[in-house]
């Protein structure tokens, strides 16, 4: 038994070694606890949305745009709605690497009572999916959407493409693609629909340059781990593609109206700020929501879906203002419940 325990703990150094080095010589063991840990949050602000759910949305969960596993969609509509609604396509956040369409249900269902189709996309996160794989699924999902748009209750006609944090990138990317033909080229993805259908855009609490995505030093390790796994290469700030995925550097006239928030305690709120200026220079309608530096409480990313604090419902009262003006609405979306 001495014998034993001795081999046994022997063992265990060189076990810790092989931990040791399958962490260094890969993002995936740290992106999965990270993961895990975003993924809890996202659980525990869709329980907390759920009281702020208005009665009368119908639910389809679950459907496909396409034959992966990970290629489903959510669709949200009110209950007596009797017309194509305007859509709003939402890609949810987790860093690349994690999260789920779950976690934002609530909050799509809200957007619903208000008098729209909302759709909440799923697409690949985990290890063996990287870029341009959600890319790639977010365009399908929108060609997808236009095609069954009878069978949805979707006018094709009056879409919003939305998305939080890592989502929100994904999101301005594919819609740069459908609105720029030679960004789509260099790109090596060919828009799934007409630009015309693409009248806006809600991103909140977005990464928008990855070549600036380390100017805060506290969170660089973190920053690290996501994009290494998302990229699929540790050197990412070498790889050419991502100064395609770098939506600052990148974007056109020709993109939709956009409306972008980002709070004063994110560190990616620099980043949602200078696109706002870029989208001013180039003429695109935009609006920013922003708060000043020193508001308090300071707002942390992703702080759009905590409805219990004046600064989310009042985001949510602006971003509803700026889809009544870009997108319309169908005649039974006219008395949605404010």
């Amino acid at each position: 038994m001495k014998r034993l325990l001795i081999g046994s703990l022997a063992v265990v150094p060189m076990l810790l070694a092989a931990a040791f080095v399958a962490w260094k010589s890969s993002p995936w063991p740290s992106a999965w606890l990270i993961g895990r840990l975003m993924e809890d949050q996202g659980d525990a602000s869709a329980q907390a949305l759920a009281r702020h759910v208005p009665a009368g949305v119908a639910s389809r969960l679950d459907l496909r745009y396409g034959a992966a596993a990970s290629e489903r969609f959510d669709l949200f509509r009110r209950t007596d709605a009797r017309v194509a609604l305007p859509a709003i396509v939402w890609v949810h956040g987790g860093g690349f690497i994690s999260g789920n369409k779950e976690a934002v249900a609530n909050y799509l269902r809200i957007l619903a009572a208000h008098g729209y189709a909302a759709v909440g996309l799923e697409y690949a996160t985990g290890r063996g999916h990287a870029y341009p794989q959600p890319v790639q699924q977010v365009n399908a999902a929108l060609g997808h959407l236009v095609a069954h748009a009878a069978d949805l209750g979707i006018d094709s006609d009056r879409l919003a493409l939305a998305g939080d944090s890592a989502g929100a990138q994904i999101a301005a990317q594919v819609a740069l693609l459908t609105v720029d033909h030679d960004y789509a080229q260099r790109l090596g993805i060919a828009p799934a629909i007409g630009a015309d259908r693409l009248r806006a855009m809600l991103l909140v609490s977005g990464a928008f340059d990855l070549s600036r995505i380390r100017e805060n030093r506290n969170n660089a390790w973190v920053v690290d781990t996501f994009l290494w796994a998302y990229t699929g290469k540790r050197d990412y700030l070498d790889d050419p593609r991502v100064r395609l995925a770098s939506i600052n550097q990148q974007v056109a006239a020709t993109f939709p109206p956009s409306f972008i928030a980002s709070g004063n305690g994110d560190p990616l709120e620099p980043q949602a700020r200078r696109l706002v200026t870029r989208l001013d220079e180039l003429g695109v309608p935009t609006v920013g929501t922003f708060f000043p530096a020193d508001h308090a409480p300071s707002q942390p990313h992703e702080f759009q879906f905590d409805l219990d604090t004046p600064e989310g419902t009042q985001t949510l009262a602006a971003m509803l203002a700026f889809l009544r003006a870009h997108t319309g609405c169908a005649r039974d979306c006219a008395n949605a419940a404010e």
